[in-house]
């Protein structure tokens, strides 16, 4: 079951419980290609994208943020936002690679970074 962070009348934001911050943005309407949203749709994603990266960078300083838009599975306009971590278990590879190694991560409290970013998203 999904937790949902954030949505308003167009998108809704999910969090991916996993061993490094992990944000997920779906659109509400059932839309296949990011091209067949709206305009209002496309800004209001790219918004949001921006300041999940922004608070990502800022506040758990990763190594890299990861932004990725594809549905094989799921055909329905959603974006994966991830703060990588040379330490992370997968990191350089994808988190839906091969494992490399098991984590040795100690992050910052993740429900102080969902707080501030509802308010930045607001």
């Amino acid at each position: 079951m999904e937790r949902y962070l954030y949505e308003n009348d167009l998108i809704k934001i999910a969090i991916e419980e996993f061993e490094i911050p992990w944000l997920k943005i779906f659109t509400k309407e059932p839309i296949k290609e990011f091209s067949q949203c709206s305009n209002e749709l496309q800004l209001e994603i790219l918004r949001v994208l921006n300041i999940i990266e922004i608070e990502m960078l800022n506040y758990f300083e990763p190594t890299k943020v990861n932004i990725a838009s594809f549905g094989n599975y799921m055909p329905l306009v959603h974006f994966h936002i991830q703060a990588r971590f040379k330490n992370d278990s997968y990191f350089p590879e994808p988190t839906w690679g091969k494992k490399q190694r098991d984590s040795q991560l100690n992050l910052k409290n993740s429900d102080i970074f969902y707080k501030n970013l509802i308010l930045k998203l607001k």
